[in-house]
């Protein structure tokens, strides 16, 4: 059209999701790490956990993800007083590692602040993921998660759209009055192991998170950038 027009972020945001989906490879980052300690789990046993390339394409195979007695879990995913309909871990509640067990949380520490450290919870030997009892008890919540040996680090860029309203400066008529002031956040994460060796522009779905771009990989100091989020979540 020769005409001036908008056109809503979002719309660009769907069609991002829409290629992505098909071609991005999944891998697991915690972005906002708290440690999980099994309790019962063998302090130096270690298993393996086969999480597949792309849940679309069984051609591309699978990946390990290495199971060990300390994980990293997404700080979210724990609530020492759970709200209502929260079915991820709280005390005496059970949830599945995701590629791994059944586990049942027994406790929390906090640090001086009150923040809270470390989850602690005994897993279900017979549950495990692919095996014959890994549907032999029913739970709500499936949470991901990291090993702390067999993890590394690295830094996100979550971008966000750039202004809050539709039409920047339609109101005041300066659109730096629209500027949103959280539309690029940094954070440290934890990611998998078999990001170690990712280059500028390799594009990555990270499970529950959203799609993510390598910026750079110099030295091991490893930084990605935010695509888009797995779903609209602009209020």
């Amino acid at each position: 059209s020769k005409a001036d027009s908008w056109i809503d972020y979002a719309t660009l945001e769907d069609s991002m999701r829409e290629v992505l989906n098909i071609s991005a490879l999944r891998r697991v980052a915690v972005l906002d790490p708290i440690k999980l300690i099994i309790n019962n789990y063998p302090e130096r046993q270690e298993e393996d956990c086969l999480a597949p390339n792309h849940p679309l394409n069984e051609d591309l195979g699978k990946r390990i993800l290495k199971l060990t007695k300390e994980l990293w879990i997404e700080r979210e995913d724990f609530m020492a007083e759970p709200v209502e309909k929260y079915f991820r871990l709280f005390p005496g509640n059970q949830v599945r590692l995701r590629y791994g067990y059944i586990v049942t949380c027994t406790g929390f520490e906090k640090d001086d602040q009150g923040n809270i450290i470390t989850v602690y919870c005994d897993y279900l030997p017979d549950t495990k993921s692919g095996t014959a009892g890994a549907n032999s008890i029913k739970v709500k919540g499936n949470i991901h998660w990291l090993s702390t040996r067999y993890s590394i680090d690295a830094t996100v860029n979550k971008y966000d759209r750039l202004f809050k309203e539709e039409h920047p400066g339609n109101k005041t008529g300066n659109y730096l009055d629209d500027l949103n002031l959280s539309s690029m956040k940094s954070s440290k994460i934890k990611l998998e192991e078999s990001c170690l060796l990712v280059t500028k522009g390799d594009q990555f779905q990270f499970e529950r998170h959203g799609y993510f771009i390598c910026d750079s990989n110099k030295n091991s100091i490893i930084t990605f950038n935010r695509t888009t989020t797995l779903r609209d979540t602009w209020q």
